[in-house]
């Protein structure tokens, strides 16, 4: 198909920036979602690249992979630096972050909460992340500015969010990923009393989960995947929250990758706005069933169901599409 420009031009940045990425992100569902419990990691996520690779190519914008599958000589497609879309050269330009399965493990064991993300903004208002870990941080929306920081203790953090919501320690509930490296983090929540909800996988859903009362999790603590860390950010921009994110390092090649992006301050706290910043849109559909999203369904006449949950920062709108496809 060729990607044909929507009119006027004052309405392509929201015909592009909304409503159609959630094609992409439901093309890369369902492309997942036919090897949920196959235990093949490696295909699955193959597949959903695949699928979100040919949806961008359908839409008219100019678009530039800044959080993508790794480097060039690491990811045969959607590696960071990669044109996609329909109009190159003609279109808008926007930088893209994506993760076409997050929790490849998940859903290849068939467990809840994988999803397909991406995050879309004009050209430079997303950090192009080095493919690290990041020490991560975040709340939901409705605390006063600068309430938790990477500077503070986990139980310093845990302490200013129970006192701004009126609760003890010990009501509140904290997401950390179940990783060995977060053992002394999560003894030291532990000491404290509050609750800890352990995740296998998926830590984008797990910051974003701290803007949802109804997951009942009010902070998210603990190290994963810098580029994961930017797509979080932005959900986060669209919907209220904050977030802190340090870059963290192994070893002299990670580092001289951070530099390579234009990463000089190794050490930088990252806000929220410095990670993602300016009019971001956030969408991801669910692959697996989660606290966030229902996973892709496939009814008895074969036509198969998407849950998509999409955001724009500019206008504070959420929309939850459900979707329908046929002949699939």
């Amino acid at each position: 198909m060729t990607a044909t420009p929507p009119t006027p031009a004052s309405e392509v940045l929201d015909r592009v920036l909304v409503l159609e990425m959630v094609r992409v992100t439901e093309a890369a569902a369902i492309a997942a979602a036919k090897l949920i419990g196959r235990g093949d990691e490696k295909a699955a996520d193959h597949a959903a690249v695949e699928a979100m690779r040919k949806a961008f190519d359908e839409l008219y914008m100019d678009g530039t992979v800044v959080i993508g599958e790794g480097e060039r000589d690491e990811a045969p497609m959607l590696y960071i630096g990669e044109k996609v879309g329909g109009a190159i050269g003609r279109g808008p330009k926007i930088d893209i972050a994506l993760d076409p399965l997050e929790g490849t493990t998940i859903t290849a064991k068939a467990g809840p909460n994988s999803l397909a993300v991406l995050a879309a903004a004009e050209e430079g208002n997303l950090l192009n992340a080095p493919d690290v870990y990041m020490d991560k941080l975040a709340v939901g929306p409705g605390y006063p500015d600068g309430i938790i920081s990477l500077t503070k203790t986990p139980t310093e953090n845990v302490n200013a969010v129970a006192a701004a919501k009126g609760v003890k320690p010990s009501d509140i509930m904290v997401c950390v990923l179940d990783r060995p490296r977060h053992e002394e983090l999560i003894a030291e929540l532990r000491k404290i009393g509050c609750g800890i909800q352990l995740i296998p996988d998926g830590d984008v859903a797990g910051v974003i989960a701290t803007t949802n009362e109804d997951t009942g999790i009010d902070l998210y603590m603990g190290s994963g995947g810098a580029p994961e860390g930017v797509l979080a950010a932005a959900a986060l921009r669209c919907v209220g929250g904050q977030f802190n994110g340090r870059l963290l390092f192994r070893n002299d090649d990670e580092r001289a990758r951070a530099r390579k992006w234009g990463i000089t301050d190794l050490n930088k706290i990252y806000k929220l706005e410095e990670l993602a910043k300016g009019d971001c849109i956030f969408a991801a559909t669910g692959v697996t069933d989660g606290s966030l999203l229902d996973g892709v369904h496939r009814r008895k006449d074969g036509t198969l169901t998407t849950h998509t949950v999409v955001m724009r920062a500019s206008s504070g709108t959420v929309r939850w599409v459900k979707g329908e496809h046929r002949n699939k």
